[in-house]
């Protein structure tokens, strides 16, 4: 089986950046516009300010930084259990899966390894994580342009997915479910023959969204040949996830750096090949496909046991023997108060997360808390893009093309 789907789009009247190069008589006088960083115009808290000939744009230059929070340095005054809930507010689309991303960077700085079913129920959260954001995005992005029934249908799919995060970690949409060393707990009993129930509903209303919107003329006018990313501009860029692989590189981090024994699970990655703002949307909806193979080949192969690491020194004994013993209980409380006791040295791990790679470098002087923690958020890398993709366009395709991209402002601003 082949390991990628590329998709291939049928030649149309392309609105080429050539096609929009008119001189400045032609469009009369030129002028300056603020857009953003008002949420709805610019699909985020982000702030464009435009050159513009007549409704052609000539020059962007981005501004961030509204929603910043100095996460990094939070951090750096933080255990590394305490920061978790942080994480959760980075791409808080898919906070599943931040989690996961920051507790393998610290468990690889520990050396530690989690045994297998833990490994699988983290496959679990992340793919579902993935299946939530994509959702949004394609929802929030189709309803920018005009297909507002489809950011109803995506969703009702998503409360589905929150009541099966409401069952796992008790909460909906700031989990912090994950530890460094493992779970806060198992699996809940019936939530193995719920998430089943939910991917077989799921994959015809999946192909009922797709039905509405591929072939649909308004939609496929406001995507088809828009916002076109090279693949030399994606990869000089520093573009990951689904917007790298829009323009044809096939890297995905599951395959080109396994972790949580991703490379035992049979998935396809899907790509592009042109680059534009269509393609993105046909490399998300076939994420979504794949994330269901991988959700059900984890359920089938859910294997038992133990889900957190065993260390006697660094992970806190079990709750009954707090309440019972004064040697755990004094366990527990100088975990608590000073920390995992993690060695010198410094790591990077990186994750396939649903907007790309998020990534961690950790500096450690040894003790509880890190010396350096520094995040690397696909937003901040896929927003940089911008001001290459934008000058060329109409005022109106500005939303378009933010939505294709899909970042979200908590990991850009952290």
């Amino acid at each position: 089986m082949s390991s990628s789907v590329t998709f291939e789009q049928p030649d149309t009247l392309a609105r080429t950046l050539q096609g929009l190069e008119q001189t400045s008589s032609e469009l009369g006088e030129k002028m300056s516009l603020n857009m953003g960083p008002s949420h709805p115009a610019t699909h985020g808290v982000l702030r464009l300010e435009l050159d513009l000939d007549g409704e052609i744009i000539t020059k962007v230059v981005t501004h961030i930084g509204y929603l910043h929070r100095g996460d990094e340095k939070i951090a750096e005054n933080m255990t590394y259990n305490q920061f978790i809930p942080y994480t959760d507010r980075l791409d808080y689309l898919a906070p599943l899966a931040n989690n996961v991303a920051y507790a393998l960077a610290v468990e690889k700085l520990l050396g530690w390894e989690l045994p297998a079913r833990g490994k699988t129920i983290r496959v679990i959260c992340c793919e579902l994580a993935r299946i939530s954001a994509h959702l949004l995005g394609i929802g929030a992005a189709s309803m920018d342009i005009g297909a507002l029934s489809i950011f109803l249908y995506t969703f009702a799919e998503r409360e589905k997915i929150y009541n099966l995060c409401e069952l796992l970690t008790g909460a909906r949409f700031t989990t912090s479910y994950t530890r460094v060393g493992g779970l806060v707990r198992d699996l809940p009993e019936g939530f193995a023959e719920q998430l089943k129930e939910f991917l077989k509903n799921f994959k015809p209303t999946l192909e009922e969204i797709n039905n509405l919107l591929a072939r649909n003329r308004i939609f496929v006018d406001r995507t088809r040949d828009l916002g076109i990313i090279s693949k030399s501009d994606a990869i000089s860029y520093a573009l990951t996830g689904p917007n790298l692989r829009a323009s044809g590189v096939e890297h995905d981090l599951r395959k080109a750096n396994p972790y949580l024994d991703y490379e035992r699970y049979d998935f396809e990655i899907p790509t592009g090949s042109v680059g534009d703002c269509y393609d993105r949307y046909l490399v998300r909806m076939e994420e979504m496909r794949q994330s269901v193979r991988i959700l059900e080949q984890a359920i089938h192969s859910l294997p038992s046991g133990p889900i957190n690491v065993v260390d006697a020194k660094n992970i806190p004994p079990g709750k009954e023997a707090v309440m019972e013993k004064m040697e755990e209980l004094i366990h527990h409380f100088i975990i608590t108060t000073e920390g995992i006791d993690a060695p010198a040295g410094e790591i990077y791990f990186g994750a396939e997360n649903p907007k790309g790679e998020l990534g961690f470098y950790i500096n450690s002087k040894g003790g509880g808390v890190p010396y350096r923690l520094k995040i690397r958020g696909p937003s901040f890398m896929n927003c940089s893009i911008l001001q290459k993709i934008l000058p060329g366009c109409m005022i109106s395709d500005i939303v378009a093309i933010n939505g294709s991209l899909d970042f979200v402002f908590g990991e850009c601003d952290r």
